[in-house]
């Protein structure tokens, strides 16, 4: 008889642990900015687009929105160009309290009051003996293009068509470096009676090259930080 041998058994499989599994869910992280970094992006934002400003003031060049029309009365009467762009953007405040909130409204009124103090105190802490006129419309436009970004992740703004063009932007969808471009090359374009071509034509690159920062990086529904 053929002797039976005993079939080998299957080798073991280790086991793993089984994990606890924690009933309690985790705590939502927030994504919206701390105050500590809200004072943040307006001391940067507003420096930025303060720097901006002198650059262009220091060329003879124009920007648009508020701070485009309070150079033209700037160029035209000689008045403090931050107390001007101070009270031009005080009756757009009653349409950011409606439609974009307290603390939006109260962040642009101290961004605005910031830009304001910047605006008159870096001309004692800097000077420009030699800036090229097209390199302070290409860089003066970057500068104040990236404040305006800071200031606008943080829900806040400069005031004027800032909160015109934002509040298009939440309501309709619309871009608001798109429509902040319009607006900017319109009033940029009405100062042929205050200063000659070449620096209109300038100050139209210089436009071009704040609204293109805005466009091209703020864009609705794609950061959630807001």
């Amino acid at each position: 008889m053929l002797k039976k041998h005993p079939m080998p058994l299957p080798p073991e499989v280790p086991m793993k642990p089984v994990e606890a599994v924690s009933l309690v869910e985790p705590e939502p992280v927030s994504l919206h900015h701390r105050p500590y970094e809200d004072v943040q992006a307006l001391l940067t934002g507003t420096l930025f687009v303060a720097l901006g400003i002198v650059m262009f003031g220091h060329t003879g060049l124009l920007t648009g929105g508020t701070a485009g029309i309070a150079f033209l009365i700037h160029y035209a009467t000689g008045w403090n160009f931050g107390l001007v762009f101070f009270l031009i953007n005080l009756p757009f405040y009653g349409l950011a309290w409606q439609r974009m909130g307290r603390a939006f409204t109260f962040k642009t009124f101290m961004a605005v009051g910031l830009l304001s103090v910047f605006v008159n105190l870096l001309p004692t802490l800097v000077s420009f003996q030699n800036l090229s006129t097209p390199f302070a419309a290409v860089m003066g436009g970057l500068l104040m293009g990236t404040g305006m970004l800071m200031l606008f992740r943080h829900r806040a703004s400069l005031g004027g068509f800032n909160v015109l063009v934002l509040y298009l932007q939440e309501r309709f969808g619309w871009r608001a470096g798109k429509i902040q471009m319009g607006l900017d090359c319109v009033i940029v374009l009405s100062s042929f009676a205050l200063v000659d071509w070449q620096h209109v034509a300038l100050s139209v690159l210089g436009a071009v090259m704040l609204n293109q920062t805005l466009a091209t990086n703020h864009r609705v529904g794609r950061y959630m930080t807001l």
